[in-house]
């Protein structure tokens, strides 16, 4: 399998110190992002409140966010590789900083639905371009894992920030704080990247934007996401989700043709002749639709059946947050000495148990102790995948195109969670139709309780998914050579 080289003057053992600010700014701009995905759920009581949604619709300003997000990544993918990684990075941010902004100040529905979906359009900007610069910076092979490690654990982090900030934010300075609040950090986050990031380098050759394959792509994709999260709310059956469905269908047929028959390709196929990348873009999709649908069950479980407020659900995340942060830096130990496969499958091995055990404390009358071990051994699994999936994902592809890659990865990641959530809501849901109080409670626990067995179940797709990676993924240990055409100025 081919690899890229080391960039001049770069060891693959030590982080120069201009490399570790820039690791430290990758890594809050993950953060960030982490953080927005839980901060806004706490305070959707309080903003239906206060802008006059009505409870069915408040979920608009989750979806809003997910559906843009989840079809504009591969078009930020190779927005970064065309336009420049730093240059998306910042201009992601800035998005993130003005359409917060927005958010808090809106006074109608439709305001603050509209500043989410530009959100959603930063999102998909900032993850891909985010990952290409730390694959292009940090050499592949151990420093390369560590990097993403620590952007991993990063990530872990802001989903428990998100959670707690959120509660306390709402709680003391209302709603709007909770958009407030990115302002600031993304705004320094953008400023101090345009000192520490290195610039883009200059492109002897000048390559075209694949207009058509974008448009029909990011069509495509956004309903697809769309269908997907309306599904359950809607109805299947309903015309905006069937519509949804076609137009996806027809708009990413048109995708495949346009793709085939351009000479600068948005998403060029021979990429996945790449089995690396392949391989990694399908376990980011079983990842998410089992790993990552797993906090939306416990979020409901804690608050709907066990009555926790929003601060306690904060709380009790922080377990498996902290967990989910050890695994990504053992999953970077693991990937260095015995490879990205054998991690895999070690981490999708434990996060099978794991998540089993977790399924014996979703029950109306179980306590929070019994769902901590399961908590904490998923959470481990779930870390040690999350590190090494990307490691997979990054692996063998050369540095111009690092931004697509990433972006294939990540829609795998989207889409993943989206279909994970509408198969296992729907299951969740079967018996709990015309319940209420306590019968509703043990209704609700119990669909949870078969979803969290399906989700370990289906993680054994991810260990058979696995075992069609290569062995050995050969990790680069030294000799640095210039890539005049990419190389970081």
């Amino acid at each position: 399998m081919s690899t890229t080289s080391a960039p001049p003057g770069r060891s693959t053992g030590e982080v120069k110190p201009r490399l570790g600010w820039t690791l430290a700014l990758l890594a809050l701009a993950q953060l960030i992002y982490a953080l927005d995905l839980n901060i806004v759920f706490v305070a959707l009581p309080q903003i239906g409140t206060g802008l006059g949604f009505p409870g069915q619709t408040q979920q608009l300003v989750v979806s809003a966010y997910v559906v843009f997000a989840g079809g504009f990544l591969l078009f930020g993918g190779r927005a970064a590789d065309l336009l420049g990684r730093r240059r998306v990075f910042v201009l992601a941010l800035a998005l993130y900083a003005v359409s917060s902004l927005a958010g808090g100040l809106a006074t109608t529905p439709a305001v603050i639905i509209v500043a989410r979906a530009v959100q959603g359009i930063g999102g998909a900007l900032l993850l891909p371009s985010t990952l290409a610069l730390l694959n292009n910076l940090f050499a592949e092979g151990p420093q390369r894992n560590r990097a993403l490690a620590v952007w991993g654990g990063a990530g872990a982090s802001g989903l428990t920030i998100g959670a707690l900030l959120g509660g306390l934010l709402t709680q003391n300075f209302g709603w709007p704080a909770v958009f407030f609040v990115n302002v600031p950090l993304a705004g320094l986050v953008a400023l101090a990247a345009l000192a520490v990031i290195p610039r883009d380098p200059a492109r002897g050759e000048r390559r075209r934007f694949d207009v058509p394959g974008a448009l029909s792509v990011t069509g495509g994709s956004t309903l697809l996401v769309f269908a997907l999260v309306e599904g359950p709310e809607l109805g299947w059956g309903s015309l905006p989700v069937i519509a949804a469905f076609l137009l996806a269908v027809a708009l990413l047929v048109i995708f495949t043709l346009v793709e085939a028959r351009s000479a600068d390709p948005l998403m060029p196929f021979r990429l996945f002749r790449n089995r690396s990348l392949t391989v990694g873009m399908l376990v980011t999709f079983i990842y998410m639709a089992t790993f990552g649908v797993l906090p939306y069950f416990l979020t409901v479980l804690l608050q709907s059946v066990h009555g926790y407020s929003a601060l306690q659900t904060g709380l009790a995340f922080l377990i498996p947050s902290l967990a989910i942060a050890f695994g990504t830096q053992g999953g970077e130990r693991l990937a260095t000495r015995i490879g990205t496969r054998t991690t895999l499958l070690i981490g999708f091995a434990i996060g099978v148990v794991g998540t089993a055990v977790l399924a014996l404390g979703f029950d109306a009358g179980a306590g929070y102790g019994l769902l901590v071990p399961g908590l904490i051994v998923s959470g481990l699994g779930q870390g040690i995948v999350w590190t090494a999936m990307w490691i997979a994902a990054a692996t063998g592809t050369a540095s111009h195109e690092q931004g697509v890659a990433n972006g294939i990865a990540s829609t795998a990641l989207n889409i993943g969670n989206a279909i994970g959530l509408a198969v296992f809501t729907v299951i969740a849901d079967i018996g709990v139709e015309g319940k209420a109080g306590e019968a509703l409670r043990a209704a609700t626990a119990d669909g949870e309780f078969l979803v969290v067995l399906l989700t370990a179940a289906v993680m054994i797709a991810g260990i058979l998914t696995t075992l069609t990676l290569p062995r050995l993924i050969r990790q680069i240990r030294a000799t640095p050579q210039r890539d005049e055409s990419h190389a970081t100025g």
